[in-house]
C-alpha cells in the first residue's frame, strides 16, 4: 500500500517503495521518483536498478541521490536542487522511512531562501519533525 506524503504540491516523500508503488505513483501524477537510499542498505528491499527499470516502464524519470550514514553534503543538495528545477511534474522521493528525503528537501529549500518555519510546518504535516535539523537549516539560510 502506497504511503505518499505531500510536503508541497510538487514534492512528496515516502518510506521504501515497491515496484507496485511505482505504478501507483504514475497513476497519482508523479513525473519523477528520487531514490535517497544507498543500494544494499536493505538487501530485501527493491534496489535502485529495479525501481529505475519500473520507472522507465511507466515513462517516469528516475534519479538516485543516496544518503548514507555520513549525512548530507552540498553536492547532494545541488543534485536535488537541479532535479527539482528540471522536473516536468511532481516528484516523489523515498528512503527507508521518508526522513532523509524530507531532510534533503528541507536543507535544499532552506539554502534557496524558503521560509524555514513554513518548511518545518510542511514536514510536520507529512509526519516529519525537523526540529533537530533547524540549526543546520538556519546556517544554510544565513
Amino acid at each position: 500500500m502506497s504511503d505518499f506524503r505531500a510536503l508541497t504540491p510538487t514534492y512528496s516523500v515516502a518510506p521504501q517503495i515497491s515496484i507496485e508503488d511505482v505504478v501507483a505513483a504514475k497513476a497519482a501524477g508523479f513525473a519523477m521518483i528520487v531514490n535517497n537510499r544507498p543500494d544494499g542498505e536493505d538487501p530485501g528491499a527493491p534496489q535502485g536498478d529495479a525501481i529505475a527499470h519500473a520507472c522507465a516502464a511507466e515513462g517516469m524519470a528516475y534519479a538516485a541521490i543516496p544518503i548514507g550514514h555520513s549525512g548530507f553534503s552540498h553536492p547532494q543538495l545541488d543534485a536535488l536542487d537541479t532535479l527539482l528545477g528540471d522536473a516536468t511534474g511532481p516528484v516523489l522521493a523515498y528512503c527507508r522511512s521518508g526522513t532523509r528525503s524530507t531532510h534533503l528537501w528541507a536543507l535544499t529549500r532552506a539554502r534557496a531562501g524558503d521560509d524555514i518555519d513554513m518548511l518545518c510546518d510542511a514536514a510536520a504535516n507529512g509526519g516529519y519533525d525537523l526540529s533537530a535539523l533547524r540549526p543546520m537549516m538556519d546556517a544554510l539560510a544565513g
